[in-house]
């Protein structure tokens, strides 16, 4: 079965605790309303505990009733021959196929079927759901008639007390003034407490056939005050989905106004369902929305889809059409399927009609909209991917016509368990075709083999050998039409062969220090790779190189597979771990050397230009689960000026904590599109107080000025987003109201104020 939405009106599975369960269990003796169910401020009474049952007595022959036997047990039984009635008297047990009774005393009318419980019962049904009462009439069946101040404990973690209840000749039970609520009704001392949210009703039916409560004249109380009106609420007994309306969000934003927005759950079998909303606006003419739902015996799949008419303003700020509307909407669907053991299909499509449609109705941030779709065939020894995919950009500057399509794009690997000569080998075939409609076109397919053996030497230090041999083939047109020159490469057919040796040594040295145990591991490694042509094909997939911690010891330093690092070169460095008992430190450290002095292809400012290469290091340090930085850094091998700075942070525990994220690239790359040097700030945290409250807020900064990027409009400081907001939250409400502004218009997603009510409510189905 699909899970239910966040939204949809239906019990959500919420396990009673252990010892709450016992609390119930234990009865509740000669219980009156509950008094969360009245309508004064106090809770539900203290239950007392039973005293052990004694020794049973010898237990009555079970009773071939109806369609099956019931069994009992109890601590003592009579029988009144001239009555013809069983009375049995003390820890009384009624047990039948999934059901059970406990009760003090039964009493079973063996001419009529009756059978009465008085004193402190508890009855379960097949589902799991418990009843407690104080006097109840149950049929041969074990089904419940007349009852009088009871409480039903759902399976899912609602509870639901009444005054008094009957049974109907159909099966379903009709509580008379009742109320519910899905919170815990005591504390963590098991002192009474008033619930959050409780739903009251002037009439409640509880339908055994159909695993469900349905609500007549339902009313939300939050802390008590009334609130709305839940017509036509319903809440499944079993966890299942259920359909109904789903409740109303409210938001105040720049560009639309006052939003209501208001759905439907409609679930349309144990495994599809549907969801719409309708969204309506102060300063937007309406939209509307859905998502289907689906899961198969193969996979699962959902469609999602937005629509409305409004006037559309250009990124540029000039409406496209002042005269008239413009249809617009986005797409969402992705999918699944597993179709044996080996094969399996992932897709995903995002379309929008705009750039600035997702923006403006506050959907998603995203600035490029990704669509494919990737055949898959994983074996214990090979690979294989046959993908697709395609990009919307939604950014401000660029030109859709350049942005490339992949069709098709083949990965296929095998790797030999156990070659003659030893080690690991892994053969390659890969194939891309890169379309652009106002672009160049590149197609690149490549064959190509690596070998790896891995030693541990007498004195503990790890050998590996590496060789790689590939060749490739490109295609190429309209080369002309990418700006940046040495990403084109030549028209036409061009071939390239690659060849590399590597030898890499590590020597783990473990000792204690500092109260705690220490690893420190020197590294090594020697690359070797003949001098290749690498201008005279395209370079799709490896333009944002920079030197870091994760390529330092890499065979190539490039991304992707267009551009290989060629002649050789030496890399050294140093792994140290530490570990006590609250602490652990990881750090990272290295420099490459080229022996060569032949000019490199890798450009200015990404620390891999000169023979010695910059720093490049990473920190990471952990005080138990109370504080984790992140520190990585590039220093310039000369001056040893940063040419980057990242740092993140968290401090503090799942209710309190802060967040602090920092980056600099400081590279001067002043040639390459694709590298811009920037400087931003990112801070957010959470501040718990009165147990269930908390303030939280979050900021996105641009620090970068025109000395680091010409093209930048701030001049050092720029607030991108920030946030701020107060919520509650315990164990079944949550409120939340946020202030959020944006700083930054586009188009006709405007730059302004966002004020947003969050609200909800567990286990009736409120999100």
């Amino acid at each position: 079965m699909l899970p239910a939405p966040r939204t949809q009106l239906q019990a959500r599975v919420l396990r009673l605790r252990p010892w709450h369960l016992l609390a119930m269990a234990a009865g509740l003796a000669m219980l009156a309303e509950p008094a969360w169910a009245q309508d004064g401020p106090a809770a539900l009474p203290v239950q007392t505990t039973p005293q052990p049952a004694g020794p049973t007595a010898d237990a009555a022959p079970a009773a071939d009733l109806s369609d099956g036997p019931i069994g009992f047990e109890a601590d003592e039984v009579e029988y009144n021959d001239k009555a013809d009635t069983v009375t049995a008297k003390g820890a009384v047990v009624l047990r039948r196929d999934d059901q059970s009774v406990r009760a003090d005393q039964v009493t079973w009318d063996r001419n009529t079927g009756k059978i009465v419980a008085t004193g402190n019962i508890r009855l379960v049904d097949e589902d799991g759901n418990q009843l407690f009462t104080d006097r109840v009439e149950l049929t041969d069946e074990l089904k419940t008639g007349a009852m009088e101040n009871l409480l039903l404990a759902l399976r899912e973690g609602g509870r639901l007390a009444a005054q008094s209840g009957q049974r109907l000749p159909n099966g379903d039970v009709v509580l008379s003034h009742a109320s519910y609520t899905a919170c815990e009704v005591e504390d963590a001392d098991g002192c009474p407490k008033q619930p959050t949210w409780r739903i009251t009703a002037s009439q409640v039916i509880y339908q055994d056939d159909q695993k469900s409560v349905r609500f007549k004249g339902a009313r939300l109380e939050i802390f008590g005050i009334r609130l709305m009106p839940l017509p036509g609420l319903l809440v499944a007994t079993d966890g299942r989905a259920i359909s109904g309306p789903l409740i109303p969000d409210l938001r105040l934003s720049a560009s639309n106004g006052v939003e209501i927005s208001e759905g439907y759950y409609l679930r349309l079998s144990d495994s599809s369902d549907l969801t719409a909303t309708g969204y309506v606006y102060t300063k937007a003419p309406p939209m509307v929305s859905g998502q289907y739902r689906a899961l198969t015996s193969k996979g699962s799949y959902q469609i999602t889809g937005y629509a409305t008419k409004s006037d559309l303003i250009a990124v540029s700020g000039q409406p496209s059409n002042a005269a008239e509307s413009n249809f617009r909407g986005y797409v969402y669907a992705n999918g699944r399927f597993q179709l044996s053991p080996e094969w399996s299909v992932t897709s995903s499509i995002r379309r929008s009609t705009d750039r600035t449609f997702l923006r403006r109705y506050d959907i998603s941030r995203d600035d490029r909209l990704r669509s494919m779709v990737d055949i898959e065939r994983i074996a214990p020894n090979s690979y294989l991917s046959i993908a697709g995919w395609s990009t919307q950009t939604l950014r401000v500057n660029d030109d859709q016509g350049q942005v490339p399509l992949a069709l098709p794009a083949i990965d296929y690997r095998h790797r030999f368990t156990d070659p003659l000569v030893g080690g690991r080998l892994e053969l390659q075939v890969n194939s891309l075709a890169i379309l652009r409609s106002n672009g160049q076109d590149t197609q690149r397919a490549f064959a190509g083999a690596r070998w790896d053996l891995t030693r541990i030497t007498g004195l503990g230090q790890q050998i590996t050998l590496t060789g790689l041999v590939r060749g490739d083939v490109y295609h190429s047109d309209d080369n002309a039409l990418t700006s940046t020159a040495i990403y084109r490469g030549e028209s036409g057919w061009q071939g390239r062969g690659i060849a590399t040796a590597a030898v890499d040594v590590k020597w783990p040295l473990v000792g204690a220090v500092f109260g705690g145990t220490q690893v420190l591991t020197p590294r090594v490694q020697l690359v070797a790779t003949p001098s290749i042509r690498n201008l005279a094909v395209p370079n799709e997939d490896a333009r944002a190189v920079d030197l870091e911690d994760s390529n330092l010891f890499a065979l190539n330093r490039f991304p992707g597979y267009d551009r290989v690092e060629d002649g050789v070169r030496f890399t050294y460095g140093f792994d140290w771990q530490f570990e006590a008992p609250r602490w652990k430190i990881k750090t990272t450290i290295g420099q490459s050397y080229r022996l060569t002095t032949e000019q490199t292809l890798l450009p200015d400012g990404t620390g891999l230009s000169s023979r010695t290469s910059d720093i490049v290091g990473r920190t990471e340090v952990h005080y138990r689960g109370f504080l984790k930085v992140t520190h990585r850094f590039r220093l310039d091998k000369d001056s040893f000026a940063i040419r980057r700075n990242e740092f993140d942070a968290t401090i503090g525990d799942n209710k309190t904590y802060a967040e602090i994220g920092y980056v600099r690239l400081n590279r001067n790359i002043q040639t390459i599109e694709d590298l811009q040097d920037r400087e931003e700030l990112r801070v957010a945290g959470r501040v718990a107080f009165k147990k269930y409250w908390s303030l939280f807020g979050s900021a996105v900064v641009n620090l970068t000025d025109r000395n680091e990027d010409p093209s930048n409009l701030s001049d050092g400081f720029q607030p991108l987003r920030t946030r701020l907001g107060v919520a509650y939250q315990d164990d079944c409400l949550e409120l939340a109201f946020t202030w959020r502004r944006d700083y930054v218009a586009t188009g006709d997603a405007r730059k302004g104020n966002v004020f947003q009510v969050y609200f909800a409510v567990k286990n009736i189905g409120v999100r």
